[in-house]
């Protein structure tokens, strides 16, 4: 007899050690290890920084390879199949708006108010400025039990309550320009010993793609406690206000629309965001309005403008529930895919266009996304693409599908006329096997694309045979934003190598460390930073907090694809490639990271900090 798992034929005795595995896995995790470091302590990692390979522990003890090699080497061998579960029952859950409070007590200060439990160390830039008149939120992050399907049972996860709605993924923020923001966290998560396995009750929460002050970035080292709160002031305003080359409102150029929060608490991003600690950010202006019959006409928010979270997990084969495995340092993959928190939803919709925002939220996958008619594979069925992460396209792009990597996010237009009274599927073909990123074909060169229906169906859309008015604009008669130009001579080419240090992930040799300010960038100027990948087969979503990028080149060849002619806030590094970026930086000075996003690589150290310092820059070339 044989047993089907990550798509390959797994016979008794070796699945009955997969779950020997993982069982002693978990009871290492419930024994209290935690981190990286925990495994260097325990003498759990080789020589080389891998872990031991031994059955019942590593990955990799059925082929190691210390520099990546062949994604066949990675196959998550010792990682047992979740218990099945029905696709397609339940319907896709629309995470709620968030709800603002009248007033904070204590009123936020200046200064961290430390006599009242706050846990930040800076006071707020600018705070005299933006804090009159702000839209308050008072946000408590604590456990709740949710079903993910009717297979499985009820479970514990971690979430953000507005003190209306505790949900994960969180309750979406939507805001405009011009309307600063004050939010309130406060940790109320349980202790470690009733964690359920993984998570650790200190937090530190980022909201991505922000043009934030340090002290609200969410810093990886800025985490705070059970019991303590954070306050975090998101002024809303465009890149460009503080600094000497734009106008004092900041550049319209510059607009964002779809940010996400998550949890970046150091060495932990990954479990804790895994656990639920997310949740989507949108901004509008007078061009991105949210209603389709002013500005660019994009679909209405929020009954045509829909928010997909995506995330695939893992669940345990004996009791059904969430498992996060500690000691996989290559990335994790889950064979179970859930879109706003429910595994395989359907999504009833009209025969009209729509805008979707799609996020991948890891911890390690990345998603190839099309449309499929199970019914007719051989058909293709384009839609477009108007935004790549926070930000509108110059022109709507139509493709036949669009790939993503974490914590990237791409806003789709479909328009479902074309499928009244069927049901169509947003599947991902993209062929991964584990933390590697998409196998790269031996022939081409290029990730490896399955056939129609052959991939993973992530949510199916059952459109209505009834007619209704649609007043958004045809996609391929708009056009948005024009690019910032990049033609400012930089102040310095930095040069930032991602490798793999005695096993362990690095950036130019070194480890995260907390203390040490590798970058010193100097307000109100460009750099260009190049990005290397010296780790193989691999390929690293790169972010970069505070500033957006262009990408001026890949392997010194402008980018390729259309849809990365754009700003954005994460980079896809691919193997063995070089990418060239274009920033500049403006409006705050302190500290912020850059990081590998796939989260089990970020939280095994692929992190370093930099700072926008007031005394003026540096002149490291290679940090």
């Amino acid at each position: 007899m044989y047993f089907n798992v990550f798509g390959e034929k797994i016979s008794r005795a070796r699945y009955r050690e997969m779950l020997a595995a993982a069982k002693t896995r978990r009871e290492l995790i419930a024994a209290g290890l935690t981190s990286r470091r925990d495994l260097l302590k325990m003498g759990l990692l080789t020589a080389g920084g891998m872990l031991v390979a031994k059955s019942g522990l590593s990955a990799r003890a059925f082929g190691q390879s210390s520099t990546g090699g062949s994604n066949n080497l990675c196959i998550p061998s010792q990682q047992a199949a979740s218990p099945p579960t029905r696709a397609f029952v339940d319907p896709l859950p629309i995470m709620p708006t968030a709800t603002p409070v009248g007033s904070l007590n204590p009123t936020p200060t200046l200064a961290p108010n430390t006599g009242a439990g706050e846990s930040r160390t800076r006071n707020h830039q600018l705070f005299n400025r933006f804090f009159p008149g702000s839209i308050l939120y008072n946000v408590t992050q604590h456990a709740i039990n949710v079903r993910q399907s009717p297979d499985l049972p009820v479970q514990t996860i971690w979430a953000f309550d507005d003190g209306v709605h505790a949900t994960s993924p969180g309750p979406t923020y939507v805001n405009h320009y011009g309307s600063p923001v004050l939010v309130r966290n406060h940790n109320a998560l349980p202790p470690v010993n009733q964690n359920g396995g993984f998570g650790i009750p200190s937090v530190s929460t980022h909201l991505h793609n922000g043009h934030t002050p340090s002290e609200s970035d969410g810093f990886p080292c800025d985490f705070f406690e059970i019991g303590h709160f954070y306050d975090q002031q998101y002024p809303n305003v465009l890149a460009g206000f503080n600094s000497d080359h734009i106008s004092t409102n900041g550049d319209i150029n510059e607009s964002l629309s779809t940010l996400w929060y998550h949890d970046h608490r150091v060495d932990f991003t990954s479990q804790n965001t895994y656990k639920g600690l997310l949740g989507f950010y949108l901004l509008f202006n007078q061009f991105d309005t949210g209603d389709e019959h002013t500005g660019f006409r994009l679909p209405s928010f929020p009954q045509y403008d829909v928010p997909l979270v995506f995330a695939d997990k893992v669940y345990d084969p004996n009791d059904g529930l969430l498992a996060f495995d500690l000691f996989n340092l290559d990335g994790i993959l889950g064979d179970k895919f859930l879109v706003n928190g429910k595994i395989q939803p359907f999504f009833q919709v009209k025969p009209r266009r729509y805008r979707f925002r799609l996020l991948d939220t890891g911890p390690s996958r990345f998603y190839e996304f099309f449309l499929t008619d199970l019914n007719n594979l051989s058909a293709i069925n384009p839609f477009w693409v108007i935004a790549n992460d926070g930000n509108l396209l110059p022109a709507p792009v139509q493709v036949q599908s669009v790939r993503i990597g974490v914590a990237e996010r791409v806003d789709i237009i479909i328009d479902f006329s074309k499928f009244a009274g069927k049901s169509i599927y947003l599947e991902n073909r993209l062929n991964q096997i584990n933390g590697q990123g998409p196998v790269i074909g031996q022939e081409c060169g290029l990730p490896e694309i399955l056939a129609a229906g052959q991939g993973n169906l992530l949510m199916r859309f059952d459109v209505s045979s009834t007619f209704v008015d649609d007043d958004s604009e045809e996609p391929d008669e708009q056009t948005f934003y024009q690019l910032p130009s990049t033609n400012a001579t930089p102040r310095i080419t930095r040069t930032f190598k991602f490798d793999r240090l005695n096993g362990q992930w690095s950036i130019n040799g070194q480890f995260m460390d907390c203390n040490d300010i590798r970058v010193h960038v100097q307000p109100n100027s460009s750099e260009h930073w190049i990005l290397t990948n010296a780790t193989g087969d691999w390929t690293h979503p790169v972010h970069i907090h505070l500033e957006e990028h262009q990408i001026l080149t890949r392997n010194r060849m402008p980018p390729p694809l259309a849809v990365e002619r754009s700003r954005k806030d994460v980079v896809q590094l691919h193997p063995n490639e070089r990418v060239e970026l274009f920033f500049r930086f403006r409006d705050w000075t302190g500290r912020y990271p850059l990081h590998c996003h796939n989260v089990i690589h970020e939280d095994h150290a692929m992190m370093l900090r930099w700072e926008v310092d007031p005394n003026g820059g540096d002149n490291t070339l290679v940090p």
